[in-house]
């Protein structure tokens, strides 16, 4: 498990303070609360600094704790504790945060991680000569079916290629980052499969067709029996079905159900035996 620090005092900044929008829109957060819980508001405040100075410094704990009557170990412990604040400097211009969980690292995610070595810096968490880019490597960042991905600020870029990733880089560092699109950077909508449906698109009537990558001819795809499973139990074999019972006629079904139900006979006491 690895240890989060605060960052040196080195490049520690002397003091913090929102800017007006964001004062302002520190005391809506904290009115959202009740009485007496105004200090979960702990975590947007946070966020708002990292925002606003680009990673949560000592002096911005400090202050957070101020606002919110709070005291400092407790607020040290959120920012330690969630690895969405960033406690020392990150690129200006773009952080880049790799997936590295099962499903990207099968879609490739190492060879992005190679891209952010080569093209930012060889260590996650170092700033590149400019100052500009920063990259670390990061768990799920829930798009695992449009692996590999990564994250900059609020937007994930998926379906990476390394050429694409350079391309983003390349942007971001040259301050044009709002020129690229987010989400799936192939022919593909949200999510959707990259071949398009291939199941509930008609009536069942037509065998559908699905492009394979490489193969410009159409390949035929059999309709899906999901629905249909076999099964070999003796219990679902129609040539074992017990047969309906035999019906009697309708008078004599309303007269069984109208005649009053037979008394018991008493059985004869049993003999006592002799003692």
């Amino acid at each position: 498990m690895s240890v989060r620090r605060l960052a040196d005092d080195s490049v520690q900044p002397l003091a913090f303070s929102f800017n007006r929008a964001n004062q302002v829109w520190a005391e809506q957060q904290i009115k959202k609360y009740p009485e007496g819980r105004q200090q979960s508001a702990v975590i947007p405040l946070l966020m708002r600094a990292q925002e606003q100075d680009g990673w949560v410094t000592r002096a911005a704990i400090e202050y957070v704790g101020k606002m919110l009557d709070m005291p400092l170990i407790r607020v040290l412990e959120v920012a330690t504790f969630y690895t969405q604040f960033q406690l020392g400097p990150v690129g200006t211009r773009a952080h880049v945060q790799v997936c590295g969980t099962t499903p990207c690292m099968l879609r490739g995610s190492e060879a992005l991680m190679d891209v952010c070595k080569h093209k930012i810096n060889p260590q996650p968490f170092a700033l590149n000569e400019a100052g500009t880019l920063s990259w670390e490597e990061v768990e799920c960042l829930g798009a695992c079916v449009n692996a590999p991905m990564v994250l900059i600020f609020k937007d994930t870029y998926e379906d990476l290629t390394p050429e694409r990733l350079e391309q983003i880089i390349d942007a971001f560092e040259a301050g044009r980052g709002d020129e690229i699109k987010p989400g799936p950077q192939i022919d593909r909508v949200l999510s959707a499969p990259v071949g398009g449906f291939t199941s509930l698109n008609g009536d069942g009537a037509e065998t559908p067709k699905v492009a394979v990558a490489g193969n410009e001819a159409a390949v035929e795809v059999p309709p899906s029996k999901a629905a249909k499973p076999k099964t070999y139990a003796a219990e679902t074999n129609g040539s074992l079905r017990t047969p309906s019972p035999v019906k009697v006629s309708k008078a004599a079904e309303e007269k069984t159900s109208t005649d009053p139900a037979p008394k018991a006979k008493k059985s004869a006491p049993k003999p006592k035996k002799p003692v």
